[in-house]
């Protein structure tokens, strides 16, 4: 070979070799630093998830701690004010038992409030139970969460969080609750005084509306002879075709329509005023008269329903409830109309429901329907409260107007707020100024009469009327009348009053034999 080729060729290859050392040289310090770059952002990266994994950790911890304390003060607002309403109830029930010596009545009535007092006690130690299990279920979460984040024990997470807030809050919560109960007290007899005035003042109306007219007036005697008729066959049809009693005696120019159905009354008062009217009295005359007069009534008492029920803005009421609601306005309670009562009653219960955050349409509802067993309480045994109540309870009301309907004259254990209002509104409306009126010589002599009639009996010692003249006390001498004696005694005196004296409502009669034994030591 030619020894220049051969040396170019060694040349080649030299430099050559040289090329590739330093392409080599070249990427090995590319590589060293980029892997210096890639070190540098993993540090970066590292330090950064510490310090959000710390921050993450403090924060849950926080957290934890301010759910602890959140549902430690929850818990203890619940057993203070659950202290609170046993306390209350404790009251009334010591209340109620001063009254167990009255009557069997009151015993019964304590005892259906014992009853329904242990069984909301017994609810209400159902949902703190089950509300003490949700709170050791979330606490032991918040456990496993603390051990899970700090590393720490359960008993030693435990004993740092009861030490410091224990240290830090044990007076402050006991000063802050004896001063927040003086306050919440003092402010909700306030706003209670504030709020009935507010609502009386608030709705103004007639007081007094007119009583239902019981007497006609007649031209001349002769007109009397003409209503009873030849033999008395015209009386005897107008009074089977009316179910009112005709009283026709020697005062001039009067003639008395007697009957306890109000609306009946007001049948025959028209009707009777209208044959006089006429002229023409005869059998087949009334007949006409009475049924035209009764399709009259009927159309008056739907459009007197309907006007209250759109007064008061209520809507959805079953059109025999609309009814009925008509027929309150023949009632009067004390020359009191039953009807306006009944709206006055609603608009005070919807202004105090309003006031305290309660449904104002719910309230009225329930006042305006609070007295409609008084439509009926004639023709049905049992107070109106109670008629009331089934009525309703027939009709698909809700049960709160159920409800404030039978308890409104605390006949049955109140337990919801909205029978509490219509039982206030029902007093501030009867309690008004010349709301319900008579004359002292009537109450007082009704008062003498069911008195007397008690006294005609052998072995009654005293009489005592109460409540207004809706109960009668007789008290018997045991050594006289047995116990058997005493009950015959105590149902003969209701049937004398249901003969002889005329009432609305009902008067209970309760019949006392007492035995007494006195001995002395000397």
């Amino acid at each position: 070979m030619n020894p220049e080729i051969a040396t170019t060729i060694l040349y080649c290859l030299f430099f050559f070799f040289l090329g590739v050392a330093a392409v080599l040289g070249i990427a090995q310090r590319h590589a060293a630093r980029r892997a210096a770059r890639l070190q540098e952002e993993a540090d970066s990266i590292l330090s950064v998830a510490r310090r959000e994994a710390e921050n993450e950790s403090a924060q849950i911890v926080l957290d934890a701690r301010e759910k602890a304390l959140a549902i430690k003060a929850e818990t203890e607002r619940d057993l203070a004010a659950l202290k609170e309403q046993e306390l209350q109830r404790d009251r009334k029930l010591d209340a109620r038992e001063d009254q167990l010596t009255a009557n069997q009545e009151a015993l019964r009535k304590a005892q259906r409030g014992l009853e329904s007092s242990q069984n909301r006690l017994a609810a209400q130690m159902r949902t703190l139970t089950e509300k003490r299990a949700e709170l050791d279920r979330l606490v032991q979460e918040n456990q496993r969460a603390l051990e899970e984040v700090s590393g720490m024990t359960r008993e030693d997470a435990a004993a740092k969080l009861i030490d410091s807030v224990h240290a830090d809050l044990e007076h402050e919560i006991g000063t802050a609750v004896l001063k927040q109960q003086r306050e919440l007290s003092k402010r909700v007899d306030e706003q209670a005084r504030e709020m009935l005035l507010t609502a009386m003042q608030r709705y103004s109306s007639a007081h007094t509306a007119d009583t239902t007219t019981s007497t006609v007036g007649v031209p001349t005697d002769d007109m009397k002879g003409r209503i009873i008729g030849r033999e008395g066959r015209n009386i005897r049809a107008f009074e089977k075709a009316t179910g009112i009693d005709l009283i026709i005696d020697d005062t001039p120019g009067v003639v008395v329509v007697s009957g306890f159905d109000p609306v009946r009354r007001e049948v025959a008062r028209m009707s009777l005023e209208k044959l006089i009217a006429d002229g023409r009295i005869h059998p087949s005359k009334i007949e006409e008269i009475v049924e035209q007069t009764n399709q009259e009534i009927k159309d008056f008492i739907i459009k007197k329903g309907v006007e209250a029920v759109n007064e008061v803005n209520v809507s959805g009421l079953h059109d025999r409830v609309i009814e009925m609601l008509g027929r309150l306005h023949f009632r009067t309670s004390y020359s009191q109309n039953v009807l306006r009562h009944s709206v006055e009653v609603a608009f005070l219960s919807g202004m105090m429901a309003e006031m305290i955050g309660l449904d104002g349409d719910l309230a009225r509802r329930a006042g305006l329907l609070h007295d409609i067993g008084k439509a009926a309480d004639h023709e049905l045994e049992g107070g109106h409260p109670k008629i009331g109540g089934d009525l309703l309870q027939r009709h698909k009301e809700g049960e709160e107007v159920v409800h404030a309907a039978r308890g409104h004259h605390d006949e049955i254990v109140t337990e919801r707020p909205y029978t509490m209002l219509v039982a206030t509104a029902d007093a501030c409306s009867a309690s008004r100024p010349g709301a319900r009126r008579e004359s002292l010589e009537r109450y007082v002599k009704r008062m003498e009469e069911l008195e007397a009639i008690a006294h005609r009996f052998d072995g009654v010692q005293q009489a005592y009327a109460i409540s207004a003249g809706r109960e009668l006390r007789v008290i018997v001498g045991s050594g006289q009348i047995s116990d058997e004696r005493a009950a015959a005694i105590c149902r003969d005196i209701a049937q004398c009053f249901e003969k002889e004296l005329t009432y609305p409502g009902e008067i209970k009669v309760t019949v006392v034999r007492e035995s007494r034994f006195t001995s002395t030591a000397k």
